[in-house]
């Protein structure tokens, strides 16, 4: 890796470990092995690295979203949303500094409109992807999935021991159907 990426990977950690506000440019120094002249050159502020930061991350957390989609399409729906929350709760739990930096991005993106703009054109990419796997195209199924994540993503972020299992979620959802 070159200095430049060197800087955005110390500066997602950063994210992860410490939150925007308290992320400073010595920080992602000391995390990247760089020196301060090259957050300069690379990106002149460290509002600017961290905002590359946060959208790296939110790319990264969409394509974690999307990767999460069973591979088999079990014929029965719930045992495919099932598997579906499964593999995002392994997420979560495999990669937690992607998730909290992620986070960290919705958290942002209220000060920030070019950063809002472009989560939401990634929720978009999102909510598309589980609308066709999950709603047959239908935007309101991926709209609620969507809503759903985000609320489970807070849930696992601040309670992981108690948040909702795969089942759990899947029995609420067709109890609030029934």
């Amino acid at each position: 890796m070159g200095t430049r990426e060197d800087l955005l990977e110390a500066a997602k950690q950063c994210l992860a470990d410490r939150g925007y506000a308290r992320t400073t440019v010595r920080d992602i120094v000391a995390a990247s092995g760089t020196n301060l002249a090259a957050i300069n050159y690379h990106f002149g502020t460290r509002d600017k690295l961290l905002q590359q930061a946060m959208l790296e991350a939110s790319a990264a957390a969409v394509t974690q979203i999307l990767d999460s989609l069973p591979a088999d399409d079990p014929a029965d729906p719930t045992a495919r949303l099932e598997a579906f929350w499964r593999n995002l709760l392994d997420s979560f739990a495999q990669n937690p500094p992607l998730w909290r930096a992620n986070a960290q991005c919705l958290t942002q993106a209220l000060h920030s409109p070019e950063l809002r703009a472009e989560l939401a054109a990634a929720q978009q990419q999102a909510r598309r992807g589980l609308a066709d796997s999950f709603g047959d195209g239908d935007d309101t199924v991926g709209a609620v999935l969507q809503t759903m994540i985000g609320g489970l993503l807070l849930q696992w972020l601040i309670d992981p021991v108690n948040t909702p299992t795969p089942t759990d979620l899947t029995a609420g959802a067709r109890a609030l159907l029934a």
